[in-house]
């Protein structure tokens, strides 16, 4: 885990990528420009002087945050990787956005179940893979090895187990409610119970979304306990289109206008819209 102050200008770092992206600007003079923007105290300048040198080899990002993976979460290189990705459609402002968001959300102070389903839904919104994901995920060193083998097991049964039970079968909720069922003989005999990892509050919304689409799990616990919520898609931009397309219509206008005028004058010569006759037709 880093300091907050890391995490603060991370968060700047990714907003002010996101805004001048519009602006044509070469990556390379982006992270140039912000390195001398960033607090010179915090070590993301030394990491942005890392990233131009291996965007200058490699032409990419995620492979320099992958070499520092001391400062950047696997997830964070997962996300860039995606966005760069030649075959995706992973939107790269998309990409930017969610890592702003998730570097606000650990300055003010974040705990593995906020992240982990933060990050998730990220996958799910995005359409992203699940199997790599899940796995980048879990080298977040917010999590300790009993989330990351819970993690493990989501990565393994996601489809084919209703996540939402995936969630209550681990919460405080379903412990005291195991508890109340179980005699005592039976409370001794049983396997030691796995490790709680979500709230009684977690269990209670996952208990009343089981067999729902996730995404309303996700936006019910973002409106009871306050979770971050996960940008949307960003629609794709127009504007490099817009400008062939009024031409066209414009040219099209034109055509109209002068065949206005031509029946104006007298009638139209539709002679012109011919083609030259072949030398064999007049023969």
């Amino acid at each position: 885990m880093l300091d907050r102050e890391e995490y603060i200008e991370q968060s700047y770092f990714f907003r002010s990528m996101l805004d001048r992206m519009a602006l044509a600007e070469s990556t390379q003079e982006l992270l140039k420009s912000l390195k001398d923007e960033i607090l010179s105290t915090t070590k993301l300048p030394m990491a942005l002087d890392f990233m131009a040198a291996e965007l200058k080899l490699t032409g990419t990002l995620h492979t320099a945050m992958a070499k520092l993976p001391h400062y950047f979460t696997p997830f964070q290189t997962y996300l860039v990787a995606e966005a760069e990705r030649e075959t995706g459609k992973f939107d790269f402002r998309t990409a930017l956005e969610i890592l702003r968001r998730e570097a606000d959300y650990r300055a003010a102070g974040t705990t593995p179940q906020g992240m982990f389903l933060y990050e998730f839904e990220c996958l799910c919104r995005n359409r992203l893979g699940y199997d790599r994901g899940l796995d980048a995920i879990a080298g977040d060193p917010i999590f300790d090895d009993a989330w990351k083998s819970w993690i493990d097991a989501v990565r393994r049964q996601v489809g084919l187990v209703d996540f939402a039970d995936l969630i209550y079968v681990r919460s405080e909720l379903f412990a005291k409610q195991q508890a109340q069922r179980q005699t005592a003989e039976e409370s001794a005999a049983a396997e030691p119970p796995k490790p709680v990892l979500f709230g009684e509050k977690e269990g209670r919304i996952a208990q009343a979304n089981r067999k729902k689409d996730p995404l309303y799990l996700f936006a019910a616990l973002q409106r009871q306990l306050g979770y971050p919520s996960v940008p949307r898609p960003m629609p794709p931009s127009e504007s490099p289109n817009l400008i062939p397309a009024l031409q066209r219509q414009l040219q099209r206008l034109e055509t109209r206008m002068k065949l206005l005028e031509e029946e104006h004058r007298g009638g139209i010569d539709i002679t012109k819209f011919y083609g030259e006759t072949p030398r064999e037709a007049l023969e």
